[in-house]
């Protein structure tokens, strides 16, 4: 096998123009990569291959969130993403200004980082979001994944797949030779964005809508330290008049490197001609939004997009399985796209390996469908909400309503004035800020997906009832279907949040000191079905301690009683109390989670 110099393993073109593999993955941006990530460290053949030369060549997805860190957490890579990233208390002062040397009209302490909201953060995840551009974010998912299995080929392209009952034929075009070949796998997954040509061949359904609005980006070098590091950010936005692109005029400035690397965003109609951009204009707009020429600037790069506002409503047909944008299409408000494209990935790769290993019934894999497909929908709803709330800023400063440029610099110099009008306008502003909370803070919508499937059992247990606004707060519960509670445990020797104790490897049991009848029961539970279930025995004394006596605040049952969470952290059975036969028990919960039939296992 040969080896690049970056490290990422070759693989020759497969004898008779067919190779074979488990699961064949098309794309390696963020969902495509950690989908291959995951599986190679499970030990699944995979092979991924991509159309381009190399991972993503622009900055494009950024803001990293608590769930995507606690995978590279788990997948052992979370030291490297916070080598590259801006750290959490770098992201936070989202900026609100006529230009980035010009006036301001407010800002908003975003991500987690003002004091009311820090807290929450940290209580929820024992990692922190941070800023990680996907161009950063992408070698270092395809090198780890390469390294640990995944067959990587670059300038490979999808072409077309056939399925039949055993598996997933794919041809595939080499465009360095010109020559296709095939590949045959057992399953297929398709993470080629949102103009996904194995969705589209899949026959995937869809509801809503493509190109409701257009973007243009600009990347370009300066070095603005002196007009952003006091109030450091990833997001400056920009609204002014005069501009000649994009409508009233609003645009961002989005910090790529601190403080020298940035990428601005700025609308066009997309029912018109595109605008042409060639290094002046460019520099043109770049100057515009800074507010002064007095910085020496270099573009980098412009490119063209478009928002959507489309989720599909089934993800897999048949073998083929679907994640990342091919599935939810949306704009990059608050942050959404690559965080559910990698979660998207950590649910469907487990549940392959479980198929693959004849460790759980193919039945597992329709919970895919039933439990992402609702996280598709939420978060394309959301983010396209987002988009429109900043109507109610453009309204508090008269902007929307202004019909030349002089009514529009009067219109925002109103908010000054000791008037009626001037009082309406600042509070109006005041309660438009606050309004974007739901796209910088939306910490429920980030950590609280919650799960309805066959791959969890219930307890009879409501989801319990939000204390606080469940898209702006995440609440915490143990309820089979909520993600697993962050809480630290240790003894005097270590520290381990609960996270860490249940690794993607495997099933894992919690109890306390007097449910020591499940720890008895897991290793028997385990042989019987073929799986690796551990149990964390948590008291004085045994090796994992409730130091903080947090666990015992979060966990919702007796000490005696038992939660049983999946290999994505995902709570998938529990017990309030020890019953009769724990063995009994906890092996019918297994059988139904990984959709197996009660004959296969009873011995």
């Amino acid at each position: 096998m040969a080896e690049f110099n970056d490290g990422i393993a070759a693989t020759a073109l497969p004898t008779g123009n067919i190779a074979e593999t488990d699961v064949l993955i098309v794309g390696s941006g963020p969902g495509g990569s950690s989908a291959a990530l995951a599986l190679a460290t499970y030990g699944i053949p995979n092979i991924m291959i991509t159309k381009y030369r190399w991972t993503a060549n622009t900055p494009r997805a950024h803001i990293t969130n608590q769930r995507a860190m606690e995978f590279f957490r788990d997948m052992g890579i979370e030291d490297e993403v916070n080598a590259l990233a801006t750290p959490h208390e770098l992201i936070g002062d989202t900026v609100f200004c006529s230009s980035i040397a010009g006036e301001e009209f407010g800002r908003i302490l975003t991500w987690g980082t003002s004091p009311q909201r820090h807290a929450d953060y940290e209580a929820s995840s024992p990692t922190l979001n941070c800023d990680m551009p996907q161009h950063l974010l992408e070698p270092i998912l395809v090198r780890n994944a390469t390294m640990r299995g995944t067959q990587t080929r670059f300038s490979s392209e999808y072409v077309s797949h056939v399925q039949d009952d055993d598996g997933v034929t794919t041809t595939v075009l080499d465009r360095v030779t010109g020559s296709h070949y095939q590949v045959r796998s057992k399953y297929l997954i398709g993470a080629d964005g949102a103009r996904s040509k194995v969705a589209a061949h899949a026959g995937l359904p869809y509801e809503g809508e493509m190109d409701i609005a257009g973007s243009m980006n600009i990347t370009f070098t300066a070095d603005l330290e002196e007009l952003v590091g006091h109030r450091p950010s990833v997001l400056y936005w920009v609204v002014q008049p005069g501009a000649n692109v994009g409508g009233i005029g609003a645009g961002l400035v989005r910090m790529v490197r601190t403080w020298n690397e940035w990428l601005i965003v700025w609308g066009y109609d997309i029912t018109q001609p595109a605008p042409q951009l060639d290094e002046a204009a460019a520099k043109e707009v770049v100057y515009q939004l800074l507010g002064s020429r007095d910085i020496d600037i270099q573009i980098t790069g412009t490119s063209l997009w478009g928002n959507n506002n489309m989720f599909a409503t089934e993800l897999q047909t048949g073998r083929v399985f679907c994640v990342g944008d091919a599935i939810h299409r949306h704009p990059p408000s608050n942050g959404l796209g690559s965080n559910t494209s990698i979660q998207d990935s950590y649910n469907l790769a487990w549940k392959l390996a479980a198929v693959l290993r004849g460790q759980a019934g193919p039945a597992l894999l329709d919970t895919y469908t039933a439990e992402r497909a609702p996280v598709a929908r939420q978060i394309v709803t959301r983010a396209n909400k987002s988009s429109r709330e900043f109507g109610g800023f453009f309204e508090a400063l008269g902007v929307t309503t202004a019909e030349n440029e002089q009514e529009m610099v009067a219109a925002i110099e109103e908010r000054k004035l000791d008037t009626p009008t001037g009082r309406m306008r600042r509070e109006a502003l005041r309660q438009a800020m606050e309004l974007k909370d739901y796209e910088f803070n939306a910490h429920g919508v980030e950590l609280g997906q919650f799960y309805t499937s066959t791959a969890v059992v219930s307890d009879g247990s409501e989801r319990p009832s939000p204390t606080r606004d469940p898209e702006l707060y995440y609440q915490q519960s143990t309820v089979p279907g909520s993600p697993l509670p962050h809480v630290w445990l240790g003894n005097n020797q270590h520290k381990w949040s609960t996270l860490d104790l249940a690794p993607s490897t495997r099933f894992t049991l919690f109890t306390g000191i007097s449910g020591q009848g499940w720890a008895d029961a897991a290793p028997v539970v385990a042989e019987r079905l073929g799986i690796d279930l551990h149990a964390v025995v948590i008291g004085p004394g045994r090796e994992v301690e409730d130091l903080y006596f947090d666990w015992a605040r979060a966990r919702e049952i007796d000490e005696d009683g038992v939660i049983l969470v999946r290999p994505d952290k995902i709570i998938a059975w529990r017990s309030m109390s020890l019953v009769e036969d724990p063995a009994l028990a906890l092996e019918d919960a297994l059988t139904q989670a990984l959709s197996r039939v009660s004959s296969e296992v009873r011995r």
